[in-house]
């Protein structure tokens, strides 16, 4: 997470493989729009409970991050690296 903290740009989609609380914390430290769940896996609820009081919409995908980021980029949607804001 704390590579989340360090490279993201503010209204990010953060696609992880965590699913605890402190990945909506960090999020909300890093204004990040959006979290994504690869693989699969699903936030707990007091994960969930923690991201509506923050208003973080929650996503879930059965596809593993590779092909997750790699499906994004190929729609047009831009890594941290190449953001000119």
């Amino acid at each position: 997470m704390s590579d989340v903290l360090a490279f993201t740009k503010p209204e990010s989609l953060l696609l992880t493989g965590l699913t605890n609380a402190q990945v909506i914390r960090t999020a909300e430290m890093a204004e990040i729009a959006a979290v994504c769940f690869v693989r699969g896996k699903k936030p707990d609820e007091e994960t969930i409970r923690l991201a509506k009081s923050k208003s973080i919409p929650l996503l879930v995908t059965q596809l593993p991050l590779f092909e997750s980021c790699g499906r994004l980029y190929k729609k047009g949607l831009i890594g941290c690296s190449e953001y000119k804001g």
